[in-house]
């Protein structure tokens, strides 16, 4: 129990500094923003989604964004309109995951190399070990820098791929092609 108790005061103190420097953008708007900075074209309902928000509150989020110039809409395809990054959401955008990744790694400055390479390993254990699907790599990683953390890199990505296998393979009597 005091394991978790540090690992839930750790969580705290991740989130309290990735908020401090999230540059008054609420958590709902950081997600959007980063997540449109990796994936863009998405429409308000996969944004939601993805970020982990009522779809009325991304639609609100986003509007607050576009009137800052921030987002744009594009053109409706039947009643849900896709939206992008501007040029100015994307410099925001970058700055945001900048600030939240220095704010962080300020943190782990103070571990020695080995020290750094076996917590690293320890949380890719706990990541994969939590991924249960695609949907939760895209929600659990909305706020990450996806070219750091790409492809095999990425322990959430890469279990939900397996997963995501498994699966296919299972749906076709266990025969693996």
């Amino acid at each position: 129990m005091l394991l978790a108790s540090k690992l839930g005061a750790l969580s705290v103190l991740l989130s309290d500094i990735g908020e401090r420097a999230a540059d008054g953008f609420s958590q709902s708007a950081a997600g959007l923003l980063l997540t449109l900075r990796f994936r863009s074209l998405l429409t308000a309902t996969e944004l939601a989604d993805i970020v982990g928000i009522a779809q009325p509150t991304a639609v609100r989020v986003l509007d607050g964004l576009v009137r800052r110039g921030l987002v744009v809409r594009q053109k409706r395809a039947g009643r849900a309109a896709p939206v992008r990054l501007t040029s100015l959401g994307r410099r925001r955008a970058e700055r945001l995951l900048s600030a939240r990744l220095e704010a962080i790694g300020y943190v782990v400055a103070t571990l020695s190399r080995n020290e750094h390479a076996e917590l690293e390993r320890i949380i890719d254990k706990l990541l994969a070990a939590a991924a249960t699907s695609r949907s939760f790599a895209r929600t659990t990683c909305r706020l990450c820098d996806h070219a750091a953390c790409d492809g095999p890199r990425c322990p959430i990505g890469t279990r939900a791929t397996e997963l995501e296998r498994e699966a296919e393979i299972a749906s076709r009597g266990g025969r693996a092609c």
